[in-house]
């Protein structure tokens, strides 16, 4: 009998897949890769076969075959920018991400896996909410600068499936409600949720917004641009500074919170300015977003890896909790994320899109 919905979510050092039945996962797993095995490959897409064959040999330990499967979900990957929801995997989705069209990344191999796990069962396969989720509002693309427009990158998956899960805890519907998400991570996106929708978000792929334990965020445009002359950087190099040697790591030389929680409460003073700065700068970004709803919020939201940080938590909170209660739900719930929106469809609560 067809009952289970497996989900793959691919990284680019692992792949996670789990098996839900019933509203449960029965059965999960990280399958970690080493660099030797990620290595003998040209690329992410040259890596299909390789997941593929350790997918269904989860399956096949955990005493299950392709064949009890009702559908198969994948993380979405780069894609054009779509509107949110559950996508059925496509041709025109394949052809876009075995191509590479709009950039590379592990997880263009979500839809891909899923594709081909489904067909060996019979059945469909879907993604849910990619990171290229885009639901702008026009306004909010305007950026100052003719010829460059604000672009919507967020984790989207786990912001709409944690919003929808602590408003339905709350007796309240997604989509009646305006929410401020913050995702906190190494890379944080922020947005402003209004009845379903995102309508903007700070971007923290393209150096918007605050800094991160590894990310710039925002910076003063001129005095960057002044180092980037005198240093002579080029385009990897510029890269390499907004994202991975800035934000916390280029003032701390660490990117752990743990640490630098531990060295504060050993009495270091620049580690405690530099973390109130960036909690500081994520209340600004969260009362930005507070602007964009027109001061009508009815519920703020804190989570990712970093929302399990207790002092970072209430650092935010006490600047914020004037526009509307706070509620912390640390980590990510992506794998969940992937099998809700795939109910969703399946229960006709919600009709699947075409890409």
């Amino acid at each position: 009998m067809k009952e289970y919905i497996l989900a793959i979510n691919p990284g680019s050092t692992s792949t996670k897949v789990s098996l839900f039945n019933n509203k449960e996962e029965v059965a999960a797993r990280t399958i970690r890769h080493s660099t030797e095995e990620i290595g003998q490959f040209d690329g992410v897409m040259q890596q299909k076969t390789f997941r593929m064959e350790l997918i269904l040999s989860f399956l096949k330990e955990e005493g299950h075959d392709v064949e009890a499967l009702r559908a198969v979900v994948g993380r979405g990957g780069l894609l054009k920018p779509i509107p949110g929801g559950t996508y059925l995997v496509e041709e025109e989705m394949l052809k876009d991400l075995e191509e590479e069209k709009y950039n590379t990344h592990a997880s263009n191999l979500g839809a891909v896996l899923a594709n081909e796990i489904a067909e060996l069962a019979g059945v469909e396969a879907f993604i849910v909410d990619p990171v290229v989720v885009d639901e702008l509002d026009d306004v909010a693309r305007i950026s100052g600068l003719k010829g460059i427009d604000r672009r919507s990158v967020v984790h989207a998956l786990n912001q709409k499936a944690v919003a929808r899960k602590v408003l339905r805890e709350k007796g309240k519907a997604y989509e009646e409600s305006k929410v401020i998400v913050a995702h906190m991570g190494g890379g944080s996106s922020i947005a402003a949720h209004n009845q379903g929708q995102m309508i903007d978000v700070v971007n923290g792929l393209d150096g918007e917004g605050p800094f991160t334990p590894e990310r710039t965020g925002g910076l003063p445009l001129y005095d960057f641009a002044k180092m980037i002359l005198e240093e002579k950087l080029d385009l990897d190099d510029i890269k390499k500074r907004l994202a991975g040697k800035g934000g916390m790591y280029s003032y701390l030389k660490e990117i752990d919170l743990r640490n630098v929680v531990e060295r504060i409460d050993n009495g270091d003073e620049e580690a405690e300015l530099i973390l109130e700065a960036m909690t500081y700068q994520v209340a600004k970004a969260i009362a930005e977003m507070a602007a964009v709803l027109k001061g009508k919020v009815d519920l703020i939201i804190l989570t990712g890896g970093i929302a399990y940080a207790k002092l970072v938590v209430e650092l935010i909170s006490e600047r914020v909790d004037w526009i509307a209660p706070v509620t912390i739900h640390p980590g990510e719930m992506e794998m969940e994320a992937l099998y809700e929106g795939v109910m969703r469809v399946l229960n006709n609560e919600e009709q699947a899109k075409h890409y």
